[in-house]
C-alpha cells in the first residue's frame, strides 16, 4: 500500500486554569472551545487536533499531571496519533498586560515566581531541570517563529516574536515540554495571548485556528 504524502501533523494543545491576579484565564475558554470552533470553521487538510488540555497554573506540584499530558500525546489510542513522529505541542498561556499575541521563540531554566503558583509554590531563581545546570541555560523552539509571526501579521493579527516568556509557570511548563520535545522528537511552541478586554474572543480563536492552519501547511 503506497503512501499519499506525508502523514498528517497532529498538534495538541494546552491552556491554563485562573491564577493570581486572573480570575478568568482566556486560554482555558480557547483550549475548551477550539475542537468545536475547528469543525465549524473546517479542519485543514493534514491537520489532527488531538488532546486539548487544561493545565493547573503551577509549577513543582503540577509535574506529574504535566508529564502525563505530554506523554498521552506520543502513546494516543488512534494510530495515527501512535505511528506519526509529525507532532507538535501548542500551549497557550496569558500575559494579563500584554496588548498583543507573542509567539515564544524559547524557555530559560529558571523559575522565579512574581507570586505563589496556584499550590503555593514561590520558587526563587531556582533551576527548573537542576540536570540541565546553570538557571542561564535556555533551549529554544525548532519550529521558525520568525516567519510564523510574519504569516500571522500578514494576516491581520497584532503578534510578535518574544525571547522572554518570563520565570512564571508559562515559563516553567514551556521549559519542560521543550526539552520533553527534544528528547521524544516532537516540537513544541508557547503562544501568550492577552486578556479577553484587550484582544476580544472571537479575534483570539481566529487566531489559535490560523496558527493550527499555519504549522499544518509549514511543518
Amino acid at each position: 500500500m503506497g503512501s499519499e504524502g506525508p502523514s498528517p501533523v497532529i498538534v495538541h494543545v494546552t491552556g491554563f486554569k485562573k491564577f493570581h491576579g486572573v480570575a478568568e484565564n482566556p486560554t482555558e475558554t480557547i483550549v475548551s472551545n477550539l475542537k468545536d470552533y475547528m469543525k465549524k470553521r473546517g479542519m485543514p487538510k493534514g491537520l489532527i487536533l488531538g488532546n486539548c488540555s487544561i493545565l493547573d497554573t503551577a509549577g513543582q506540584g503540577a509535574l506529574v499531571p504535566l508529564y502525563q499530558t505530554l506523554q498521552a500525546g506520543l502513546s494516543g489510542g488512534d494510530s495515527e496519533s501512535s505511528n506519526s513522529k509529525r507532532v507538535i505541542w501548542v500551549h497557550f498561556g496569558v500575559n494579563s498586560g500584554a496588548t498583543m499575541f507573542a509567539i515564544e521563540n524559547q524557555a530559560v531554566n529558571e523559575a522565579t515566581f512574581r507570586c505563589p503558583d496556584e499550590m503555593g509554590w514561590k520558587p526563587q531563581k531556582v533551576p527548573i531541570v537542576p540536570a540541565d545546570g546553570a538557571i542561564s541555560r535556555k533551549r529554544e523552539t525548532s519550529l521558525p517563529v520568525e516567519e510564523m509571526t510574519k504569516v500571522l501579521a500578514k494576516m491581520g493579527y497584532e503578534v510578535m516574536t518574544s525571547d522572554d516568556a518570563g520565570r512564571f509557570v508559562c515559563n516553567y511548563v514551556y521549559y519542560h515540554s521543550l526539552r520533553f520535545a527534544e528528547h521524544n522528537g516532537v516540537r513544541s511552541l508557547f503562544v501568550h495571548v492577552p486578556l479577553f478586554l484587550t484582544i476580544d474572543e472571537e479575534t483570539q480563536m481566529q487566531f489559535a485556528a490560523s496558527l493550527l492552519e499555519l504549522l499544518a501547511s509549514s511543518y
